[in-house]
């Protein structure tokens, strides 16, 4: 049997995720953006964005949904001070307990941005290590929590070294404190080179944390890109993988939140969100409905 030709082999190679593409019924992932993406990009596949593309007419994406229960700003245990939309001033209590992790020193006049990440290329942190003498020249604090490569490490050492009054970091993982960096921060920054689904900007803008994100899978899914003109949107999106484009939206960020009556209004935007299971779960049934009537 030429096993090329039925979907087992792959550059000389078994592979199972290859025959899992071509013999399923039907082929789902985490969110519509990426199921677009994959069709098309050979680096996020592995080269088997051909083979994805002969089922395209086979393929959907539904995004993940969160743990109302447990990321929940109303409900939260790790938090000091639990908010709602209706309570919003409240959650300033959770970033002066943040900065005082830190040593920071509390403004409410200049707004924090949180950073939660593995420290790999693939999350944009080169991006954000490349950018941090620009982003330290602007009127923010900045808190990281995250572990990773090496070289990332040393970096954000240096930085909080050179900048102790403005850049907290943990270089590790907490779950206590990533909840408190989701309830404490402004804003929260993922400017991934690629991401499938994404949790934390679901979790940004369940806390009232507006997001910062590249436009890419699951992060373009989820958040809409602020429109001054009509307050319409969630939060801000760049498209070019590129510091000086991130730093750009940032800025536009950083401006906007100097109009509080705006700032307030497009919290409240991502806080109406719904990122439940029981709304995945919906889609599910949809696309389980589908599949059995093939």
């Amino acid at each position: 049997m030429n096993t090329e030709n039925h979907g087992l082999l792959h550059e000389g190679k078994l592979n199972f995720v290859k025959g899992g593409v071509m013999f399923a019924d039907y082929v789902n992932t985490v969110s519509s953006g990426y199921a677009k993406e994959i069709i098309h990009n050979k680096e996020l596949t592995g080269g088997l964005n051909k083979v994805i593309e002969k089922r395209k007419n086979v393929l959907s994406g539904l995004m993940n949904g969160i743990d109302t229960e447990e990321w929940n700003p109303e409900k939260d245990r790790y938090i000091p001070q639990r908010y709602s939309a209706k309570t919003l001033t409240d959650k300033a209590e959770n970033t002066k307990a943040l900065l005082e992790r830190f040593n920071l020193k509390y403004d409410p006049e200049v707004p924090v941005i949180g950073i939660i990440s593995r420290l790999h290329d693939s999350k944009g942190v080169d991006l954000i290590v490349e950018a941090f003498p620009k982003l330290m020249k602007q009127n923010v604090k900045v808190i990281l929590l995250g572990v990773g490569d090496k070289k990332y490490h040393t970096a954000f050492q240096k930085f909080g070294t050179k900048h102790p009054d403005k850049f907290g970091y943990y270089l590790g993982f907490s779950d206590e404190l990533a909840h408190l960096i989701e309830a404490g921060t402004d804003m929260y920054l993922m400017p991934s080179k690629s991401e499938p689904c994404g949790l934390n900007q679901m979790y940004s803008l369940t806390y009232g944390t507006v997001p910062i994100v590249r436009e890419t899978g699951g992060l373009a899914d989820i958040v809409v890109r602020y429109n001054e003109k009509t307050e319409d949107g969630n939060g801000f999106m760049f498209k070019e993988y590129s510091a000086d484009a991130m730093v750009k939206e940032i800025e536009r960020a950083l401006k906007v939140f100097r109009d509080k009556k705006a700032w307030t209004k497009l919290m409240k935007n991502g806080m109406k969100s719904d990122f439940s299971w029981l709304s995945s779960a919906k889609s599910y049934i949809e696309l389980y409905k589908k599949v059995l009537s093939i």
